[in-house]
């Protein structure tokens, strides 16, 4: 399976899977066992955040599992309350320690809290991190074009991508746009809209039924097309399979453009505005 899924460059030089392995709420020997069968399924790009409490379960994951660590990619996030920079220092040092890791192959910001007004020092530390060899490619979550600017100007960096709320009900179509003009990569958080009916909806059943494939998939599908990065999470082993067999097939350009339209600025999922949201 591994080999029929394609990689994205970054801006940086890394190379990304077309789709990754979310572990959110995934903890002990439960998760250890979900993320291992993920890995031995094929996926390879496994996200996972400091706030998720659970950078051991992958860490064990990784260690029980046949494939070899730099086969893998893992993914970690800084919480907001650790933005100073000595803290966030800290907190990336801390984050290998819980994962018994050497480093991480992503380390994001997980959202810019922009009225602590810290996520610059925050950027500084990640920056100093890769240079240490803790992180070997640094990014954000959640940023607004605004706040990653202010990360280019006053450091020169960029982040390689940006991972946001990003499903059918909320299509981000002018931050995907903005991301793909700067040459940052989109990565998507709860790309079935968690908690949704979505899986439900009338036309991406019809374009399901037209494929042959589950409505899961065409989702996914319309994510890999849009040139943004899916992180499904999946306990069952055959969901986790089913997630990665969606290269095999095309979305014409009308049925992008139902999917696309079903969006709404009501979209979001829990109305966390990365303008006035503040994460802890």
């Amino acid at each position: 399976m591994t080999e029929n899924i394609p990689l994205i460059e970054l801006n940086d030089g890394m190379k990304v899977p077309a789709v990754g392995f979310g572990t959110y709420r995934l903890k002990g020997a439960d998760g250890v066992s979900s993320i291992k069968t993920a890995i031995e399924v094929g996926y390879r790009l496994l996200d996972s955040a400091f706030n998720y409490e659970n950078e051991g379960t992958i860490g064990e994951a990784v260690r029980q599992s046949a494939v070899p660590r730099d086969q893998l990619l893992i993914t970690s996030k800084l919480p907001g309350r650790h933005h100073a920079y000595d803290k966030a220092l800290a907190t990336i040092q801390e984050s290998l320690y819980r994962g018994g890791l050497d480093y991480y192959d992503f380390y994001l910001i997980h959202w810019p809290n922009p009225n602590v007004n810290l996520y610059i020092e925050a950027w500084q530390a990640m920056i100093e991190a890769r240079k240490q060899g803790l992180i070997r490619s640094i990014g954000v979550c959640n940023f607004l074009p605004e706040h990653i600017e202010r990360l280019i100007q006053e450091t020169g960096v960029a982040p390689s991508m940006n991972q946001i709320e990003l499903h059918p009900l909320f299509n981000q179509e002018k931050q995907r746009e903005w991301h793909k003009e700067h040459g940052i990569v989109t990565e998507s958080w709860s790309p079935l809209g968690r908690a949704s009916n979505i899986l439900e909806n009338d036309k991406i059943v019809e374009i399901a039924k037209a494929h042959n494939k589950s409505a899961t998939q065409v989702i996914l599908r319309w994510h890999v097309q849009l040139g943004a990065v899916p992180i499904p999470k999946a306990g069952s082993v055959q969901h986790q399979r089913d997630n990665l067999n969606v290269f095999d097939f095309e979305l014409d350009e009308v049925q992008m453009k139902a999917i696309s339209g079903l969006t709404s600025l009501s979209g979001r999922i829990a109305d966390q505005d990365p303008a006035t949201y503040e994460e802890f």
